[in-house]
């Protein structure tokens, strides 16, 4: 635990450079950090103190508790002997941490770089500045377009933004630097090549049972970048009330080394000194040693506390003016001064953040490394400041003390161990129920057989019948107080303490749940049957809520770590010998990037996590996203895009935006369809219209074709009619002619029929006068004047061929 009040005991920083890279200022400042954690105050010490603490807390999560206290509560002046008991911790915290780990575990991120560098913003820039002067001329280049066939616009006329919103989103979503996708690409490598899956596996499960969690970086020309876990029992550090140990001076862990290990790291150790670190390894166990079971100590092995130191230096250079004008700078140590009366000398001075690192084996005042670190991890936009080599977080730090999630609730998974216990105990003291068996009663009973009712037969008979025989009275007729020989024996004492021991294990479970957050809805254990699917997920989301500070903390180590390894990919360009193997492993994702990467090491980038969504995030936008859909407010198309953005606000305001312009464009087509319906409606009453003056014209057409048919007709007609009436006029003409020259022809031939009937009567009337002056002169008889001949036709005609043969 972290002392309230600090006692430095450390050396002046404010020292010449000279000393601080002396092997004395070294071992005076790994004294100061052994006196601070290693030095024995009252039987214990900060160190010690702080591993126990992290043990017990570890054996609670495991279930693996010490059972002495357990053993102390229920004896009695120390005597066990009348319990047999199963000893054994009820493993019920361990249940709670695996939830909380493997939950965590299971969240996927994505590391993303930010170019930041005044480059990567100019290209920035400048890409938002075509696309802004796209959208500037789009009307115009539309024209263009149409007009000449030549597109004006630098971008996708498909793909660019309509208006700032959707440029701003363009640029988180779309936009991204060849550069930046080289840094995370180099990123994902260095963490897959440490295998930093398994790393922060492990820190997660510190941050919920020890409440810190601690991962260094370092680099060598050999290996490269490396990522290792630091388990938090071995770690020392300067005080410090940040979580995120941003203003910690020095850090360092305790390690065992093997005494081989111990001379390949460091070959300059003579025999002599090997040799007494040997001999005093047992008086420095004794002191700094907090191994709690002997069988894992090792006398093959020393403990080595290797830390780092934060300090400054100054860097001094002479500016010395030239003959021509020009400055020069020399670089000089901090004692330097120019000389006042020499003009052409001046001092420029600046104080730059620095790390020394040293190893020293504990207990001992053998220095065994102080020196000023070789890869310092700086900042490119500020390379005075230097980070430290370790990243340490602990979410819930007040004035030192760290607490975690297994911290709050040991108490009450003492509590549910002592209940265990007494479960067992009230379990070991209850008896089945009895039978009480009268046996004065039996004797004064006959079975009629000659044979007396004995105990074993009653016994017999009540187990295998349920019957029991007895006799009201007595043998000499007085009232019988046995007449029921057989009875049950009711031994119910032990279920209420049964029931109540339930209850109270059942109430400390629910204060574990309580205290920690991890409601029933969290591990599924016992749903209710009356709960809505909706209100359980409601209390999971909760439940998830309660322990964020614990992926959060994940997180920012993770995020710290990739800035580190970001600072670090300069080295391993510049100085490292795996350069070409780094690079090759880097192009086997990408092959386009093996230019970029050459020159990463002049880039500054800005890292940052994007974490993807939990289920409940995903169903509320998968929510947003369906009531959008049967509204029709996007299209499938923009579903499938909404559900590949891992952002949840980033897919929200993409849907915002696909929602508007969707709505835009169908009120555009709405517009549209009813410009289009009321161009068609114009155009059907023009046409309708037309038709109708066609109609008419056709009609008026038709009409005056008629009349002038008609005209023709009447005029052929009356030419008809001339053409008859002259006809006829000329038959009348004729037949008047006919008629006249008949007329005139039958008034002559009757003027002459006249005048030959005249002419015949006077014949006849002569002749008969002559007759009739005959017929008087001769007396002659008289005589008929018909003519005989007048009936028959003349010339010798008669019909005398027609008579009968």
């Amino acid at each position: 635990m972290a002392e309230s009040v600090i006692k430095s005991y450390f050396p002046s920083q404010v020292v010449s450079d000279a000393e601080k890279n002396s092997n004395e200022y070294g071992l005076k400042v790994a004294k100061a950090i052994q006196h601070e954690w290693f030095h024995v105050d009252r039987g214990s010490n900060k160190y010690r103190a702080n591993h126990n603490n992290f043990h017990n807390l570890r054996l609670y999560a495991r279930g693996e508790q010490s059972i002495q206290k357990y053993k102390d509560e229920l004896s009695i002046n120390g005597d066990l002997s009348y319990l047999n008991l199963d000893w054994k911790p009820v493993p019920i915290i361990s249940k709670f941490v695996d939830i909380v780990v493997n939950g965590i575990s299971e969240r996927t991120y994505d590391i993303k770089a930010y170019s930041q560098d005044p480059y990567g913003v100019a290209e920035r820039t400048k890409y938002m500045k075509d696309i802004m002067d796209d959208m500037k001329l789009k009307s115009l280049a539309e024209k263009t377009l149409s007009t000449t066939g030549f597109e004006i616009r630098k971008n996708n006329p498909e793909t660019l933004p309509e208006t700032m919103e959707e440029l701003q989103l363009h640029m988180q979503l779309t936009y991204k630097q060849s550069i930046e996708l080289a840094e995370e690409q180099a990123i994902n490598v260095l963490m897959e090549g440490n295998r930093y899956e398994l790393i922060k596996k492990r820190f997660f499960y510190d941050l919920t049972v020890l409440g810190i969690g601690a991962v260094k970086t370092s680099f060598n020309t050999h290996e490269g970048v490396t990522i290792k876990y630091v388990d938090p029992v071995d770690l020392v550090y300067s005080y410090t009330e940040s979580p995120y140990f941003d203003d910690i001076y020095y850090v360092g862990e305790v390690k065992n080394i093997p005494i081989n290990e111990l001379i390949k790291q460091f070959p300059n150790l003579t025999t002599s000194e090997l040799e007494d670190i040997v001999k005093n390894k047992s008086h420095n166990k004794n002191n700094y040693n907090t191994n709690h079971s002997s069988s894992t100590n090792d006398n093959n092995k020393v403990q080595v506390l290797y830390f780092n130191y934060k300090t400054y230096n100054n860097e001094v250079y002479k500016i010395k003016t030239t003959g021509s004008g020009a400055s020069k700078a020399i670089e000089k140590n901090d004692n330097f001064n120019p000389p006042k009366d020499i003009d052409s000398f001046e001092k420029l001075a600046r104080r730059v953040e620095v790390l020394y690192e040293g190893a020293i084996i504990l207990g001992t005042d053998k220095i065994l490394k102080w020196e000023l670190a070789k890869n310092m991890v700086r900042p490119k936009s500020d390379f005075t400041k230097v980070k430290m080599n370790y990243n340490i977080v602990a979410p819930r730090m007040y004035k030192g003390r760290i607490e975690s999630l297994v911290g709050r609730i040991t108490g009450f998974a003492d509590m549910i161990q002592l209940t265990h216990l007494k479960l067992q105990q009230v379990l070991s003291r209850m008896v089945p129920d009895g039978i009480y068996l009268d046996a004065d009663g039996l004797a004064e009973i006959d079975l009629g057989n000659g044979t007396n009712y004995n105990p074993q037969e009653a016994l017999n008979m009540f187990f295998q019948t349920g019957s029991v025989i007895g006799r009201s009275f007595t043998s000499e007729g007085d009232m019988n107080p046995g007449k029921v020989p057989i009875q049950e024996i009711q031994s119910s004492n032990g279920g209420a303490k049964m029931q109540s021991l339930i209850g109270t294990y059942n109430y400390y479970l629910q204060m574990i749940r309580d205290t920690t957050g991890l409601n029933e809805a969290r591990d599924g254990s016992m749903p209710d049957k009356n709960a809505l699917v909706g209100v359980q997920k409601l209390a999971a989301a909760n439940s998830n809520t309660a322990t964020r500070h614990v992926l959060q903390a994940g997180l920012f180590l993770t995020s710290e770590v990739a800035g580190c390894l970001s600072l670090r990919i300069s080295d391993i360009i510049e100085y490292s010998p795996t350069k070409n193997a780094f690079i090759q492993a880097i192009g086997a994702h990408n092959v386009a990037t093996l230019e970029e990467i050459k020159e990463l090491h002049l880039y500054d980038f800005g890292i940052f996590i994007e974490l993807t969504p939990d289920e409940e995030e995903k169903a509320m936008l998968e929510n947003n996203i369906q009531v959008a859909l049967s509204k029709e407010n996007i299209e499938l198309e923009d579903a499938i895009d909404l559900r590949e953005i891992k952002n949840v606000k980033l897919a929200n305001q993409l849907l915002k935006i696909r929602r508007k312009k969707k709505l835009a464009k169908d009120q555009q087509v709405q517009q549209q369809n009813i410009q289009a319906q009321s161009q068609a409606n114009i155009q059907a009453q023009q046409a309708s219209a037309q038709m109708e003056l066609q109609k008419e014209q056709a009609k008026a057409q038709t009409q005056t074709q008629l009349e002038q048919m008609k005209a023709r007709l009447e005029a052929q007609k009356m030419q008809q009619e001339v053409a008859h009436k002259k006809e006829l006029m000329q038959l009348e003409f004729d037949m008047n002619m006919r008629l006249e020259q008949m007329k005139s022809q039958t008034v002559g031939q009757k003027e002459k029929e006249k005048e030959d009937r005249k002419d015949q009567r006077t014949k006849i009337q002569a002749t008969q006068q002559s007759e009739m002056i005959d017929q008087r002169n001769n007396q002659k008889p008289p005589k008929n004047f018909e003519s005989a001949s007048n009936d028959i036709m003349g010339g010798g005609f008669d019909l005398g061929a027609f008579d009968p043969r």
